[in-house]
């Protein structure tokens, strides 16, 4: 199967695409290190143009005004009609290609082709629906939404079609069952081809005509609760009643006195939304201990339906893992994971009586429990302290969870020691910098043509290597305007592919199809670059960064970024760079498309390269070393606490993921409560259901533990390899030679033990698991938000 994984909304299709969208993450404060600045090379003239394009940007519509262009420097798309078209072309080509694939027993060396051909189909099919999808969220007219939504879902339904194409499974089947063939493979073709073919055993490919109806009619279901939950998610519940007394003493002097008068006036309970503003400000600022329960029991309530769309999809996925001779939904969803598996379910009951885990997420999560528990413990003892001298008890009560954010208030995540203010020029300037050490790559700023871009916001920078020239482009829509989706994402347009070696004189194009195709074949031909130093011809990567920045101003002056805002863009630019290192010869291997638990590891880590001064010297163009250290940060007292919860959560993913659903007796809420009450610290709260708010259970079904995973691992590089001299260009070059460069053509453990020089990690086992679960997390820059 050659299917498509998108982070942003993970679909099922027809070949495996492999990219990441995370969404902006909640940061909180960390403690600063000890570490003294080292010298730095000075800012050359192209960094000063690099932040000056940021800072003051001019209209990049116009700014080559005697040439026009299409979308990304496509010349036919530049209007939506021609993406329709496209897409058109492309089903074309993709059919004559799967033809040959499917004659591809009638000669050993087409047999030798397959997997290259494979790929091919899966590249020219992703190439259309990556661009579409990118569209559908950026672009701001109508008409190209629409002609993105057409070509998506068009190409979208072939590739299900391929989905379950037993003549595809059978041509793979006779490459693999061939040690000759297999022979001639290298470990990045060979990885390649596992993947299509773990992807078509996972699609009820050996089942007989009536089972694999029965997946393909799960499958459809499946996404439509899917749809049906997030929308659950997404509306507001009932609102919470909230008297007038009990908004006295609110600490938050501007909303709270303004809500305070709207009470005095009406006389009227103060209705309070889950979600708002106001519910927000209650849980923080409220003395009202029944105010906050009240807002918080609203806030995590579900109506019955709510649950049962969860339950009934919680169901349909069990039933369709055991459909493919899987035992659970989470088993299916780790074949390919450095978890490998979520372990073996049957002693359920016993986990639940005996506090323990069994299986290698749980072992990494319990070993994570373990290790995170007497921290957070002591923090609650802390708040319950707190509690204790607010309501002036005899003893020290117990924290509930309306309780967190009143004695543990949120405080703004802050840089280790004392900076200016970070202009987004600034912080660009710091980043191709900081990529220079490291790698002996630079961003630099590059006009487009008319009509390459979607706004005139969007600015585009050429990915160079001191060596090789320009490997990459990234376009940068950074700026938050009307209509566009909130939050920050990666969107991986176009991979690194080596296209020199394609046979498509084999693909059976006629005259008459050479001309319905054409725009197809002009398509891919943009792409196409050789190196200089290197063998054959790439495709080289393209994506696109998309934030909701302040768009600087003529009034006000630059873009000037909050810290979480710069952890934002250093946490993208690691998913760019990732991308743009990534060279490999097939694109199901490249870059960020590698395995859900090891995508994260080189994003985390770049916020990891925020905590030391010598790379935030680089934000400075005149000095070496800028600012001092700050004598006024500290942990953040609840940090334990939630991590704790980030722990139980990625817990009860697993629980859903297991064959405990298919019980006739399965309750979504009972299996929360008995979770928290058992191996959690805050009671659950009787009435409450927070599952039904728990979003990531569609797009990270059975892997949302990875976050916490690649958080874990991404501590342990920074400390082991990078903390000592974070811009040793011997340190940056093996981090892209064994971890960058692999894409997802390598097994990640093997490269995590490589880099780490930690051979007890290389097997991936149980006691790996555990092992990184034993690893401290305590000190990241971030916590998982969305993703």
């Amino acid at each position: 199967m050659l299917s498509r994984n998108a982070f942003s909304s993970p679909a099922n299709h027809v070949f495996r695409f492999r990219g990441c969208l995370c969404a902006k993450k909640e940061m909180t404060p960390r403690r600063a290190h000890s570490s003294a600045a080292t010298r730095t090379i000075p800012a050359s003239v192209e960094d000063r143009a690099l932040a000056t394009t940021f800072d003051r940007p001019k209209s990049t519509l116009g700014s080559s005004s005697f040439s026009t262009t299409g979308l990304f420097a496509h010349r036919s798309l530049t209007h939506p009609g021609a993406l329709v078209a496209l897409a058109d072309a492309t089903l074309i080509r993709a059919q004559l290609l799967t033809d040959r694939l499917l004659r591809a027993r009638e000669s050993r060396e087409e047999l030798l082709l397959v997997v290259k051909n494979l790929d091919r189909l899966s590249d020219l099919l992703c190439g259309v629906i990556d661009l579409a999808e990118l569209v559908q969220n950026a672009h701001p007219e109508r008409l190209w939404a629409d002609a993105a939504n057409f070509a998506h879902e068009k190409l979208c339904n072939f590739m299900n079609v391929l989905n379950t194409h037993t003549g595809l499974y059978a041509v793979l089947k006779a490459v693999l069952s061939d040690p000759s063939i297999v022979k001639t493979l290298t470990p990045e073709a060979y990885a390649t081809a596992l993947i299509f073919w773990r992807d078509f055993e996972n699609s009820a490919i050996d089942l007989p005509p009536e089972k694999r109806d029965k997946f393909v009619s799960l499958s459809s279901e499946i996404l439509v609760l899917g749809r049906k939950f997030l929308q659950g998610v997404s509306t507001p519940g009932l609102p919470a009643a909230i008297k007038p007394s009990e908004l006295a003493g609110l600490k938050d002097q501007g909303m709270g006195v303004r809500l305070q008068l709207q009470a005095r006036f009406t006389q009227r309970d103060l209705l309070v939304y889950p979600g708002s503003l106001q519910a927000q400000m209650i849980m923080r600022s409220a003395p009202a201990e029944e105010a906050r329960r009240r807002v918080y029991i609203a806030s995590n309530s579900s109506t019955p339906e709510q649950i049962n769309v969860l339950d009934t999809l919680l169901r349909a996925r069990a039933e369709l893992a055991q459909l493919v001779g899987r035992s659970s939904f989470g088993q299916m969803a780790l074949d390919d994971k450095m978890a490998k598996s979520p372990g073996w379910w049957i002693e359920f009951f016993r986990w639940y009586t005996q506090n323990t885990f069994p299986g290698n997420v749980v072992h990494f999560l319990d070993a994570l429990m373990d290790h995170t528990r007497p921290a957070a413990r002591s923090a609650l003892r802390a708040l319950s302290v707190r509690k204790q001298a607010h309501l002036r008890t005899p003893s020290s009560p117990i924290i509930q969870a309306w309780d967190r954010d009143f004695y543990c208030p949120p405080e703004p995540p802050a840089p280790p020691i004392t900076l200016p203010p970070l202009t987004l020029g600034t912080v660009f300037m710091g980043l191709s910098r900081l990529f220079r050490h490291l790698y002996g790559i630079s961003l630099r700023p590059i006009d487009v043509i008319s009509g390459e871009v979607w706004h005139a916001d969007v600015t585009k920078l050429e990915v160079v290597d001191e060596q090789k020239g320009v490997i990459g482009w990234i376009y940068a829509d950074l700026f938050a305007r009307r209509g566009k989706a909130s939050g920050a994402a990666h969107y991986t347009v176009r991979c690194s592919r080596r296209t020199d070696d394609d046979d498509e004189a084999g693909d059976g194009v006629d005259s008459e199809t050479t001309q319905l195709t054409s725009m197809s074949r002009e398509f891919e031909a943009v792409k196409r670059h050789k190196l200089p130093g290197q063998n054959g011809v790439f495709q080289l990567p393209l994506v696109v960064l998309v934030c909701e920045f302040a768009r600087p101003s003529a009034a006000h002056g630059p873009t000037v970024l909050q810290w979480h805002e710069v952890m934002t863009l250093f946490h993208e630019m690691g998913h760019a760079m990732h991308s743009m290192i990534g060279r490999t010869e097939y694109q199901n291997v490249a870059g960020t498309r590698c395995a859900t638990d090891f995508v994260e590891l080189p994003s985390i880590l770049m916020e990891h390269f925020l905590n030391s001064p010598t790379v935030l010297s680089l934000f400075d163009a005149e000095s070496t070393s800028i600012g001092r250290q700050t004598g006024n940060h500290h942990e953040d007292p609840c940090h334990s606490i939630d991590t704790y919860s980030q722990i139980l959560l990625a817990a009860l993913d697993q629980v859903y993921h297991s064959p405990t659903v298919l019980d006739p007796s399965f309750d979504s809420t009972a299996e929360l409560a008995r979770l928290h009450n058992t191996r959690g610290l805050i009671p659950h709260v009787p009435g409450t259901s927070f599952q039904t708010h728990f979003g990531h259970l569609v797009g990270y079904a059975a892997t949302y533990y990875s976050y916490l995973f690649d958080r874990a691992i991404a501590s342990r590089v920074w400390r082991n390899v990078f903390s000592q001299d974070p811009l040793s260009r011997e340190t940056g070059e093996k981090y892209k030679r064994e971890v960058l460069s692999y894409g997802g053509g390598k097994d990640p453990w093997k490269m995590v033990s490589t880099l780490l020089t930690a051979p007890e990690l290389e097997s991936g086992d149980a006691e790996a698991m555990k092992e990184v679960g034993r690893w401290r997390i305590d000190d990241e820059v971030g916590q998982p938000g969305r993703h």
